[in-house]
């Protein structure tokens, strides 16, 4: 019934910026939170960013500053716009939605979610 869809990754040089799309489907996410998170080779998948139904942001420590989530309840569209990239950011970065605000963006808590883009960042 919902479907994300990520867009927007690619290679970037470190210190660039790269903006990536979620597109929902299904229904509006107007009341839903959104969030992105990352999974590199190997590890967990991480949180990035996240955004509740009332518009209010979240960032991990380690992006803080150089990422910012946003969303057009319009479009029933997210977005990630990430500056200062760093190598470190590389991963496959995957949209996700929760219709009920659960508190901590953490991927348990998300019910639907997107196939990933590919982000690397080179120096």
């Amino acid at each position: 019934q919902v479907q994300l869809v990520e867009s927007g990754g690619g290679l970037v040089q470190a210190g660039g910026s790269l903006r990536l799309s979620c597109a929902a489907s299904g229904r509006t996410l107007r009341s839903d939170d959104m969030g992105w998170f990352r999974q590199a080779p190997g590890r967990e998948r991480d949180f990035v960013a996240g955004i509740s139904g009332s518009g209010s942001a979240t960032y991990s420590d380690s992006v803080k500053g150089r990422f910012t989530i946003s969303r057009d309840n319009a479009k029933n569209m997210g977005y990630l716009q990430m500056n200062s990239l760093k190598p470190e950011d590389t991963a496959a970065y995957y949209c996700a939605a929760r219709r009920y605000s659960s508190g901590s963006f953490h991927p348990s808590t998300m019910d639907y979610w997107g196939k990933g883009t590919p982000v690397t960042v080179f120096s």
